[in-house]
């Protein structure tokens, strides 16, 4: 009897030659003797011997393993891959050729980057490694065919654990099932006593023990100490795993919600075990990035070309730390910068409001179009914020309709690092789980490792350091808002710092008591002060959301038309039950300018200075304004609520006690906030009806008040220098009642009109500043 048949290659019923990476093998068994009528005794021997160990089939294991490690590292056939081979001449046998260990090195480490590089990569590395292209190119195929068979025996390796964990879960059920036992009193009970409900509570609330074993792990990594499923931290304040819209609103994410942000309601338990710990562990990277870049000084920081804050030296960033979100795309560019400051507000309450999506969205009005909590992972240990984790989605704004909205999604997690020291720190996972991307198919945005460091200082105020890392498509972006956002003028560490302050500011004087300086006590009450100030908040909210028609407010885009150099959006609504403002069609106008060589701070004082105001506001038909109220919200004079009255000629008469007919003047009244800080400012208005103002500067409720805002929003151009005067980009917006009925259409004439009134307040601005 001959066995040459069954290790001839060429046999059907054979075994075929391996080959690895597209590396053509010779036979497995070429020595005679395996092939003799004699083979199972010479096996024997060979055993008995020591000589082979194992059977046939870990001999073809072994050889797998051999020929897997020569495709991806020191090996390569002379001629070609396994897709190359010859085909009319299959047994002839290649020439290998081995790279040198520095050759292995820096095809690694291009691998590690780009697993699939192009034409233009393969040349420039074949030059640089004196190897030919086809090499270069066939080592590239053989390692990601090494790499997709080790991903492939690790993930079997995984499903046979997990199918032989499965396997004793079922014995040891159909175990209990054959012996059942009385809940109660712990005697054996019939089989018909224990119900199928109970029975699968029983299999649920095994699986839920094994999930709070994997957790625990994972929580001793992120708090710094032990846990156990037992340990008393998960009574009574377990950590959460899926906190359903209930845990929200106990939160404070229920039904309040700000009239210039929304809520995804309600919050989804949406991911799997799995996926939990992947998050986990994406947390625990980003966390140590932002402390590493919030304590860390030059060479990583380098001053920024304004003198004021710092910018990313992103060179020193690829080379000293690890990205946990994987590698940039080739479009996109990078926006990093850090700034430090003092912060008029305790650290608790700062952490508090970041981790409440609501109080965050309402803190950051201006940035913050939308927001809304996707999952909760985690919501803390002890009572308190630290370990709490979730996941969240935003969409971040730019004041103008040059900039599109950013959505993102990113996982936002608090940790305390020391006594009075803690951060929070921002992750996209658009990376990690394409199904939680940023709505729309097309991933626009994501940010790196985003956050700050807080410390408490004695005073009850907060040292913050912020750090802001981004990565964007500039595509969409016009050419005049690039440079303020690369420089981190627009959505930078800058401007949410600066917002933050100024925001601490403004709650610190509706929490006080007393008036601040500058205002006059007899003119408003301190009840007024506030409803005051939460009206103007509300007309601020509703002017961003008319500038960047995010979605909730259901703007319909009409056209971009072209008005002299610059292009002016128009966009409808209809208002339709709205309290806070007229019913009708709405129609909302707005452009960006760019004046060069006029500041921001010169821009600003000019359109908030009442007695300039004839200069630029048509509707004030050039006459006086006055201002009869004044509410401080900070420091600086510029944050600040006014009423401003403008007396316009009368357009109708009376008649006096004696029957004689009068002429009266007839008031208009303003309400007008504006803000300022360090990032930009904001020139905010609206038309008012007295009688409702004077209730609300009474203390009176202020959300029935009807506004449409229009103003106008102030960014540095981001060319000043040191020593030097920059430019200002100016955003003009206009919100106008067409008519008050919701189902009537909009005319070309009403389009003109509001393209007639933002274009002439444009020229107007210009003129006045000799631009």
């Amino acid at each position: 009897m001959s066995f040459d048949g069954l290790f001839d290659s060429g046999s059907s019923g054979g075994l075929p030659p391996y080959s690895a990476g597209g590396v053509q093998q010779t036979r497995l068994l070429s020595n005679p003797a395996f092939s003799s009528p004699g083979l199972s005794l010479g096996l024997g021997e060979m055993s008995r011997l020591g000589v082979f160990t194992g059977d046939a089939e870990t001999m073809v294991k072994n050889r797998e393993d051999e020929n897997e490690s020569r495709s991806g590292g020191s090996d390569n056939l002379e001629g070609g891959s396994g897709d190359d081979i010859d085909q009319e001449n299959p047994r002839k046998k290649k020439r290998y050729h081995r790279h040198t260990p520095q050759q292995i090195q820096e095809l690694e480490a291009l691998f590690k980057e780009c697993p699939h590089p192009d034409e233009k990569q393969r040349m420039e590395l074949s030059k640089r490694l004196n190897l030919d292209p086809r090499q270069v190119k066939f080592w590239f195929q053989n390692r990601r065919t090494q790499m997709k068979t080790q991903i492939e025996r690790h993930e079997n390796s995984i499903l046979r654990s997990e199918n032989d964990k499965l396997r004793a879960e079922n014995l040891t059920i159909r175990e209990a099932m054959r012996s059942p036992v009385c809940g109660s009193c712990g005697s054996p009970a019939m089989l018909g006593e224990v119900s199928l409900e109970e029975q699968h509570l029983r299999i649920e609330n095994a699986r839920l023990k094994d999930e709070l074993d994997r957790v625990c792990a994972l929580a001793s990594r992120f708090l710094g100490r032990p846990m156990s499923s037992l340990s008393s931290p998960f009574s009574p304040a377990p950590l959460d795993l899926g906190v359903g819209f209930t845990a929200l609103t106990a939160m404070g994410g229920g039904d309040n919600y700000p009239s210039g942000s929304s809520m995804l309601q309600p919050a989804r338990a949406v991911l799997a075990g799995s996926e939990r710990s992947m998050l986990l562990e994406l947390a625990l990277a980003a966390m140590d990035e932002l402390i590493k870049l919030a304590q860390m000084d030059a060479p990583f920081w380098i001053p920024n070309i304004d003198g004021r804050g710092e910018v990313l030296n992103l060179d020193e960033y690829s080379r000293s730390l690890h990205r946990c979100v994987g590698p940039k795309p080739a479009e996109f560019v990078s926006e990093a910068t850090r700034e430090t400051g003092i912060v008029l507000i305790n650290s608790m309450i700062l952490i508090d409001s970041f981790m409440d999506v609501t109080r965050w969205a309402k803190m950051f009005p201006c940035i913050v179009a939308k927001a809304g909590t996707i999952d909760i992972i985690s919501s803390g240990m002890g009572g308190t914020r630290n370990g709490a984790l979730q996941l969240m989605h935003a969409e971040l704004q730019v004041l103008t309709p040059l900039v599109p909205v950013r959505e993102v999604s990113f996982l936002r997690f608090c940790k305390q690092h020391a006594e009075g020291v803690w951060a929070v720190v921002d992750v996209s996972v658009d990376g990690i789980r394409e199904s939680l991307a940023a709505s729309g198919a097309h991933m626009s945005c994501r940010r790196l490792p985003s956050g700050f460091l807080v410390q408490a200082m004695p005073s009850g105020y907060s040292k913050v350091t912020w750090v802001e890392h981004a990565e964007y498509d500039e595509t969409a972006v016009h050419q005049l808002f690039r440079p303020p956002l690369r420089s981190g003028l627009g959505l930078g560490a800058r401007r949410w710092l600066s917002a933050l302050q100024r925001q601490a500011e403004c709650l610190a004087i509706m929490a006080a008591s007393s008036p601040p300086p500058g205002d006059n006590p007899a003119a408003i009450t301190v009840a007024g002060r506030r409803s005051m100030l939460r009206l103007a908040g509300r007309m601020t909210e509703n002017f961003c959301a008319g500038v960047c028609a995010w979605a909730e407010r259901k703007w319909r885009e009409l056209r971009s038309v072209e008005v002299g150099e610059d292009m002016v959006r128009v966009m409808t609504r209809q208002s339709v039950d709205d309290p806070g403002e007229p019913p009708g069609v709405v129609l909302s106008a707005a452009t960006s300018v760019w004046l060069p060589l006029v500041s921001a701070q010169r821009l600003f004082e000019f359109l908030r200075d009442e007695h300039l105001r004839r200069e630029w506001d048509i509707l004030s038909n050039g006459g006086p304004m006055q201002e009869v109220a004044h509410i401080a919200k900070g420091q600086d004079h510029g944050n600040a609520v006014s009423l401003l009255r403008a007396t316009v000629p009368a357009t109708s008469s009376s008649m006096d006690a004696n029957g004689n007919q009068k002429h009266e003047d007839e008031s208009m009244l303003i309400l007008q906030e504006t803000s300022t800080d360090a990032a930009g400012s904001l020139v905010v208005y609206a038309p008012v009806d007295a009688p409702a103002i004077n209730l609300v500067m009474n203390g009176g409720d202020s959300s029935y008040v009807a506004l449409l805002p229009s103003g106008f929003a102030i960014l540095p151009d981001g060319s000043g220098g040191s020593g030097s005067v920059g430019g200002s980009l100016l955003t003009v917006a206009f919100q106008i009642l067409v008519t008050t009925l919701s189902t009537a259409e909009l005319t070309v004439q009403s389009v003109d009109t509001v393209k007639s009134l933002i274009s002439c307040t444009v020229l107007k601005i210009k003129s006045a500043l000799t631009c």
